[in-house]
């Protein structure tokens, strides 16, 4: 019986034990390190027992860098960085993201290397460190991050010396180099080829050792949603930059043409998007003044005859803020693409019908009151002398004035209320 027990559950774990693998080409930015995070998550969620991560990158942010390099490190999986296709690389901090895999793999073809740390921007006090020509804070920065991939290539049995001259010296290296140099495990042509070669190997993490056993499982691939492809397009430095120069340009232009509103609209959208590009303000700000905006303009063109350019830029801002707003690794998920569709379409008609509906009412003629008299017509009941006499109106006799010749029985317009008084003129009946 209990063979048998022990046969059905191993059964059951193999059918579940999956490859999952994730794909980046692009820039080390925040949102790779979102991604790593996200797509690492699943995989030890839903019984994976590998996971690899297709590299292809210039290099990037450090921070971003050191955030992937932790998460990898803290997770019970075998992590898999494979640079890859055949004509890419892992530069910057893509060689250093490489080299913290528990095995590191390149294609033929491909190179790793050339990660000098780079500063961006100043700092209070700089010059007052410049000692005899020397940036002392480039040097502090470039020793810690020596002191950083020291412990990483000792931890993974990576050559320390050449490594140390990737950072130091910005030395690059194929494929072929890499692997004699010991920096990385083994060369491989494909998925197929890797998971081949990666059979068997033997790596020690969290103060185990693991033999990989992959062969035959399930290979499922980790694509970006829609919202890592939108926000790793806005994170590139030039795209961010045009974004917010031409959100300038627009409400700039905006400002001098009034009612130009294509300009104004788009301008306002970018220099939101822009911001967020150049971290100047989080995602979950982009998201909320999006949704902001979009409302805004959904109740200008109430108020406004823009014949729809208006409600289109309010449902654009609506649909990228409701995608932005919430994260996917939230306890909550992400919000479904269908609840966001819904709502701004809801939206867009809420304020494109009912809110018009609503304006007409308002600017009705009203039927009570002295509003109401306006432009009422009645009967002169008393011949007007001296300009003053009495009118019928609405079944109710008043007092008015008149600068014509009213006589008894002629028809009359109410053409101002004066307190308990009208003014009236004579109409043809």
């Amino acid at each position: 019986m209990l063979p048998a027990l022990a046969a059905l559950l191993m059964l059951i774990s193999l059918s579940f034990s999956k490859i999952f693998v994730a794909k980046w080409d692009g820039p080390i930015t925040p949102i790779t390190a979102d991604y790593v995070d996200r797509t690492l998550t699943k995989a030890e969620r839903e019984g994976g027992t590998i996971y690899v991560l297709e590299l292809n990158t210039p290099g990037g942010l450090a921070e971003s860098m050191r955030r992937i390099v932790q998460r990898f490190q803290g997770s019970p999986l075998p992590v898999v960085v494979f640079v890859y296709p055949p004509g890419g690389r892992a530069a910057s901090a893509g060689a250093i993201i490489t080299v913290a895999a528990d095995i590191a793999a390149m294609a033929p073809g491909t190179n790793i290397g050339a990660a000098h740390p780079v500063r961006i921007g100043g700092v209070p006090g700089e010059k007052e460190e410049k000692k005899a020509g020397k940036d002392v804070m480039e040097e502090k920065i470039l020793q810690d991050m020596l002191a950083f991939v020291r412990s990483i290539a000792k931890e993974k049995g990576r050559n320390v010396e050449v490594v140390e001259r990737m950072v130091k010296e910005s030395l690059s290296l194929s494929s072929e180099e890499a692997l004699k140099e010991s920096v990385i495990d083994l060369i491989a042509t494909d998925i197929r080829d890797l998971i081949k070669k990666v059979e068997g190997r033997k790596i020690k993490k969290l103060g185990r050792e693991i033999t990989v056993k992959i062969e035959g499982e399930e290979v499922v691939y980790l694509e970006e949603n829609v919202k890592e492809e939108l926000l790793k397009i806005l994170t590139n430095p030039t795209v961010a930059y045009l974004l917010l120069m031409l959100g300038f340009y627009g409400i700039f232009f905006e400002l001098y043409n009034p009612g130009a509103v294509v300009p104004g609209v788009v301008g306002a959208i970018c220099l939101l998007l822009g911001l967020y590009g150049l971290s100047l303000i989080s995602m979950n700000w982009l998201g909320l003044l999006l949704i902001i905006l979009g409302v805004l303009l959904f109740v200008l063109e109430l108020i406004t005859p823009t014949f729809g350019a208006l409600a289109v830029g309010g449902v654009i801002s609506l649909a990228l803020g409701s995608l932005f707003l919430i994260d996917p690794e939230s306890p909550y998920g992400e919000l479904p693409k269908t609840v966001i569709a819904t709502v701004v379409l809801a939206s867009a008609a809420f304020f494109l019908i009912a809110g018009r509906f609503g304006l007409k009412a308002q600017r009705r003629k009203k039927l009570t009151g002295a509003e109401g008299m306006l432009g009422e017509r009645g009967e002169a009941i008393t011949d007007f002398r001296k300009g003053r006499g009495k009118v019928l109106v609405h079944g109710e006799i008043w007092n008015a004035v008149s600068d014509e010749d009213v006589r008894k029985g002629d028809t009359v317009e109410v053409v101002e209320v004066m307190g308990l008084k009208l003014r009236v003129r004579k109409v043809s009946s």
